[in-house]
C-alpha cells in the first residue's frame, strides 16, 4: 500500500513529508534533514555555520533574541542573557545549588521545586527557554526549505532521566513541533556513521559523548538494523563548561583582584568566561594561549593538568558502562567520539588509550548527532528501510491532577508493551479516598482529552496532606490493553482496573486530537503554567497559615504582621490570572519566611533536646 503524507495542520497532501532532526545542545544547537537520501545540516543565511548558540536574551521590553545575537549580549547584559539552560532541564534548585554561583542570571530558590529563572519581573522555566531555541531552529529550516515544518526528532543525552526527557518534549510542543521521538544522542551518532544497517556486520560500539554541559558513554550492540543498548552511564552535569571553569579558576588563583571582580561584577565574569572558552578552543591546536591584551595566558601543558581529573571522571564512567554490559575493552569493535569537547587532544588520547584503539572522529563531532537525528526522522517518515521500529502507542495515557491538568504517565510513541509509574500524594488533611481518572490525549487540560475511566482508591489512613505516598502504575500490553494500579505504599491499600485504551477513538479522531494539540500547544502550556502556579501558591498559603499558628510563641508581632500580609498578598494575586505576579509574590513570601522557618526549627530542636515535647 502506498503511503500518503498529510500535513496535519493544513490537511493538504504533501509530496514528501519532511521530519527534521534536532540536536538541542548545552552550548550549541543544530537542525538537519534528509534530502534524496543524504543528510543535510541547515546553516545560517551566510552559509558559514550550522551552529546556533543555545543562548536567549531578553530586552528590557522582554523582546527575545536567540543565538549569535544573544551571545553578543552576554557581557553587556549578563543578568538578562540565559546560557547552558540544558543543564537546568528537569532539575530542582537543590540539584543546581552548587552551580548557581557560576551563573550570571538569577535562579529562584524554591526547595524541591523545578528551577525557575528570573529576568526582571518575569519568570521563566528551562522548558520555555528551550522552546525559544527550538522556535529559532524551526524558523531557520522553514526559511531554508520554504515550507512549514511541524514534526521533529529531538536528541537527548542517554543519561537524561524521565523528568528531563519530558521537559524536552514539552519544549518541542511549545515551539509548535510534534515531537515524534526523543532519541538518545549515542544512537543518533551511530546512525550517522552508518552502523547498524541491515547490510552491516554485527558489531559492538562505544559512543563517548562529551558536550558543553553533559557527558555520557553508551555501549551498543548493532545487528541487522536492530539497536540494542547494552548499558549507558554518564553525568548530566559534566562537560566543556567545566573545562572553561578550570581555566577561570586557574587565572583567578594567579590574580586575587580578578577573583574578587568575577564575584562582584557579572559583566566582567562573563567576559572572563568567554576568554576561557576562547583559550580552550585555541589549545586544541596550539601550545599556548594569550589574550589580545596580553593579560591572560595559559600553556597547553598547564591546561591539560587542570582538566586531567575531569577527563579521568569520564573514563571511570566508561569502566562502569563496560562492567554493566558484562564486557571488556577487547569486546569493543569501534569507538565514536561525539560533542565539541572531544576536540581536546587530551580527551582523544585518554579515550583511545583506555579502549586500546584509534577513536573515530571523522564526522564533525558538533554535527554528528543532528545528522543521526535527521536519519532517524527519515526512517519515521517511511523513507528508509532496514531498521527495526517497534510498535508504539498512538496517544499519551495519563491521569487528572489538581486544577484539571493532564499528567501523562505513558507518552505517545512509547514502545509497546510498556509500563510506567509515578508517585502522588493527597492535597487535603485526613483525606481517605483518592479518585483516579484516566485520560488519553495530547492536550494539557483533561477537558480537551478523552476520558477512558476512573476508580477510587479508598480507606487511605487519615494523614496530613502531602504525607501519603500513592504510586499510580500503568501497564500497557501489546494489544493496547491498559491496566492501572494505585497503591498507598505506607498502608499497602491497593486497587487495580483494566481499561481498553483505544476504546471509542477512531483513526480520524486520533488525527484530530493530534492536530488540536499542535494548534493549541502554546496556549495550553500557558494555561498549564498558570494553574501550576495557582496550585503551588495555594499550598504555600496553607503552609504559611499553619506556620503562624504552630510557631506563634517565637514570632514577634511585627513578624506575624509581615508574614500575614505577604500570605494575604499571595492569596489575593493567586485569584487573578497573572503567572508572573503569582511567582513574584511566592518569592517574596518564601524569601521572608525562610529565616523564620530555620529559627523555628532550631527552637524546636533545642526544646526537644531539653526533654520537652515538640
Amino acid at each position: 500500500m502506498a503511503k500518503i503524507s498529510i500535513n496535519m495542520k493544513t490537511g493538504e497532501v504533501d509530496e514528501k513529508e519532511i521530519i527534521v532532526g534536532i540536536d538541542l545542545g548545552t552550548t550549541n544547537s543544530l537542525v538537519a534533514y534528509v534530502h534524496k537520501g543524504k543528510p543535510s545540516i541547515v546553516k545560517d543565511n551566510s552559509g558559514k555555520t550550522a551552529l546556533v548558540p543555545s543562548i536567549i536574551h531578553f530586552s528590557e521590553d522582554n523582546d527575545i533574541v536567540v543565538g549569535e545575537t544573544a551571545k553578543q549580549r552576554l557581557v553587556s547584559h549578563p543578568e538578562r542573557t540565559i546560557y547552558s539552560v540544558k543543564r537546568l532541564m528537569g532539575k530542582s534548585h537543590t540539584d543546581v545549588s552548587n552551580y548557581e554561583n557560576l551563573l550570571s542570571y538569577e535562579i529562584i530558590d524554591e526547595e524541591d521545586k523545578l528551577v525557575k529563572i528570573k529576568v526582571g519581573d518575569t519568570f521563566h522555566t528551562p522548558i520555555n527557554l528551550s522552546a525559544e531555541i527550538l522556535k529559532y531552529l524551526k524558523k531557520r529550516i522553514e526559511g531554508h526549505l520554504e515550507k512549514k515544518v511541524t514534526k521533529a526528532v529531538i536528541t537527548v543525552p542517554a543519561y537524561f532521566n524521565d523528568a528531563q526527557r519530558q521537559a524536552t518534549r514539552d519544549a518541542g510542543k511549545i515551539a509548535g513541533l510534534d515531537v515524534l521521538r526523543i532519541i538518545n544522542e549515542p544512537t543518533a551518532a551511530s546512525l550517522a556513521y552508518g552502523y547498524g544497517t541491515k547490510d552491516s556486520e554485527p558489531e559492538t560500539i562505544a559512543v563517548y559523548d562529551l558536550g558543553g554541559g553533559t557527558f555520557d558513554i553508551s555501549i551498543l550492540k548493532l545487528e541487522h538494523g536492530v539497536f540494542d543498548v547494552l548499558s549507558t552511564n554518564g553525568d548530566t552535569f559534566l562537560g566543556g563548561d567545566d573545562f572553561d571553569r578550570a581555566i577561570i579558576d586557574y587565572w583567578a588563583t594567579q590574580n586575587s583582584e580578578m577573583a574578587q571582580s568575577i564575584n562582584e561584577d557579572k559583566s566582567y565574569g562573563q567576559a572572563i568566561r568567554l576568554r576561557a572558552e576562547e583559550a580552550k578552543k585555541a589549545l586544541s591546536s596550539s601550545d599556548q594561549y594569550t589574550s589580545e591584551d596580553g593579560s591572560l595566558t595559559i600553556t597547553k601543558k598547564q591546561y591539560e593538568s587542570l582538566i586531567l581529573e575531569i577527563v579521568e571522571r569520564t573514563i571511570s564512567k566508561c569502566t562502569e558502562a563496560l562492567k554493566d554490559a558484562g564486557l571488556t575493552t577487547t569486546d569493543i569493535d569501534n569507538v565514536i567520539m561525539v560533542g565539541g569537547s572531544t576536540r581536546t587532544p587530551l580527551v582523544k588520547e585518554m579515550v583511545g588509550a583506555f579502549f586500546g584503539r584509534k577513536v573515530h572522529d571523522d564526522i564533525n563531532p558538533d554535527e554528528v548527532v543532528a545528522i543521526g537525528a535527521a536519519i532517524q526522522a527519515d526512517i519515521l517518515a517511511g523513507n528508509s528501510e532496514g531498521y527495526l521500529l517497534l510498535d508504539v502507542t498512538p496517544l499519551s495515557l495519563g491521569i487528572e491532577t489538581m486544577g484539571g491538568l493532564m499528567d501523562p504517565i505513558i507518552q505517545r510513541n512509547s514502545k509497546v508493551p510498556s509500563s510506567a509509574g509515578r508517585s502522588y500524594t493527597t492535597s487535603v488533611d485526613g483525606q481517605k479516598n483518592l479518585k483516579v481518572s484516566v485520560f488519553q490525549g495530547e492536550r494539557e487540560l483533561v477537558q480537551h482529552n478523552r476520558k477512558l475511566g476512573e476508580f477510587i482508591l479508598s480507606d487511605i489512613p487519615p494523614m496530613a496532606a502531602g504525607i501519603p505516598k500513592i504510586l499510580v502504575h500503568f501497564v500497557l500490553d501489546a494489544d493496547g490493553i491498559l491496566k492501572v494500579r494505585a497503591k498507598e505504599e505506607r498502608s499497602g491499600k491497593e486497587t487495580e482496573v483494566t481499561i481498553t485504551s483505544q476504546y471509542g477513538i477512531s483513526e480520524e479522531e486520533m488525527g484530530r486530537m493530534l492536530i488540536d494539540s499542535m494548534k493549541n500547544a502554546e496556549s495550553d502550556m500557558k494555561i498549564k503554567a498558570l494553574l501550576e502556579a495557582k496550585n503551588e501558591a495555594n499550598s504555600i498559603v496553607l503552609a504559611s497559615d499553619k506556620f503562624l499558628i504552630q510557631n506563634a510563641e517565637i514570632l514577634s508581632d511585627e513578624e506575624k504582621e509581615k508574614l500575614t500580609a505577604l500570605a494575604n498578598d499571595l492569596r489575593s494575586v493567586s485569584q487573578a490570572d497573572d503567572k508572573d505576579k503569582i511567582n513574584l509574590s511566592m518569592k517574596n513570601l518564601n524569601d521572608y519566611s525562610a529565616p523564620l522557618a530555620e529559627r523555628a526549627m532550631n527552637y524546636n530542636i533545642k526544646k526537644a533536646l531539653s526533654g520537652k515535647t515538640v
